[in-house]
């Protein structure tokens, strides 16, 4: 078995970095250790994947001495899931032998092994995790666990139980996450359709619903909290500590985000909801043994894409029924 590997995972959000985790878990067939190389943001949430044995992060200064801190550790291969000039650099300056990366970009000439990425052939049916397994497929490495892989820590556990007791948080509970990564751009967030789904909630299921968020969702999760009576957890607790409260919780409803991937692989029962016509649902789902998606209805206008809407009218008409009756299928498949 050969010594070492990392995995290059910085871009994207966590929920990218998290299924690069199974590149980790493929990597480990021939090599004994797996660490990986990510952006700070995403530290934490890799440091709790089993797949991945060191968490190094790339601050964005200049190459050299990042690449001087690879050669250090004496890295037989590389693997490269969100390549840029910087990351395609980064493995070559280091001298790993073998660099695997993204095929037909001008940098590509710096790996070693280039892989043409699915999706850019016109595939949105595969999942993003089988995609990025297609880079340690190309060194002959595969695993058949398609489930990424979070673990908490007793500081976790801690901090969830006092989370919990400051809050006078009763079992049992369910959390909804109404945000997602183009939330802290947008000057606006309807929350009318969460505000129906919540309420809607409390009358059918005798779970207390709790709202999470990140520091940035803080004012959304209060005022839907004040609208609905339900808890906010928003800008509270680390991703490590939302994982363990997650653990806990009878359901998770959220809109396709990071935080829908920690809890699919912490195995909460997770609805995931795509409201976009654009969206790729069967790329992006969340991936765990009590998962459910619920696909788009809402009539988009031509063209329109998250980053680019000017009103989520489909998320101010979020199709409740279809909602609960995916969160319904989940508890009856659990019973």
């Amino acid at each position: 078995m050969s010594s070492a590997a990392v995995v290059i995972c910085a871009g994207g959000g966590i929920g990218d970095s998290l299924l690069a985790s199974l590149c980790a878990r493929a990597l480990h067939k021939k090599f004994a250790r797996v660490d990986a190389l990510t952006l700070p943001g995403h530290r934490d949430a890799l440091e709790h994947v089993p797949d991945i044995d060191a968490v190094l992060v790339d601050d964005g200064d200049s190459v050299t001495p990042i690449a001087d801190r690879l050669r250090e550790r004496r890295y037989d291969a590389a693997i490269v899931t969100w390549a840029t000039r910087r990351t395609a650099q980064i493995p070559f300056l280091a001298r790993i032998p073998v660099r695997v990366g993204q095929a037909q970009r001008l940098y590509s000439r710096l790996f070693t092994h280039r892989v043409v990425v699915r999706s850019e052939r016109g595939d949105v049916m595969s999942h993003w995790s089988q995609i990025l397994l297609d880079y340690p497929r190309a060194i002959g490495c595969d695993t058949d666990d398609p489930y990424p892989r979070f673990e908490t820590t007793p500081a976790d556990e801690q901090a969830a139980d006092e989370m919990v007791a400051r809050r006078g948080l009763r079992s049992p509970f369910g959390i909804v996450h109404v945000t997602c990564a183009a939330t802290a751009r947008r000057p606006y967030w309807p929350l009318e359709g969460w505000k129906a789904l919540i309420e809607t909630l409390q009358a059918r299921f005798p779970e207390r619903i709790l709202i999470s968020g990140s520091p940035s969702d803080v004012a959304i999760g209060e005022s839907l909290a004040e609208a609905t009576g339900a808890t906010s957890l928003a800008g509270q607790t680390s991703i490590g500590a939302f994982a363990s409260i997650a653990k806990r919780s009878s359901f998770f409803i959220v809109m396709h985000s990071g935080p829908m991937h920690v809890a699919a692989a912490v195995g909460t029962p997770t609805v995931g909801i795509f409201p976009l016509q654009c969206d790729f649902p069967d790329r992006w789902a969340p991936l765990g043994r009590h998962v459910s998606v619920v696909r788009a209805s809402f009539r988009c206008r031509p063209r329109e894409r998250i980053e680019t809407c000017p009103d989520y009218l489909c998320i101010a008409n979020l199709d409740v029924p279809r909602v609960l009756a995916a969160l319904k299928s989940l508890r009856a498949a659990a019973a």
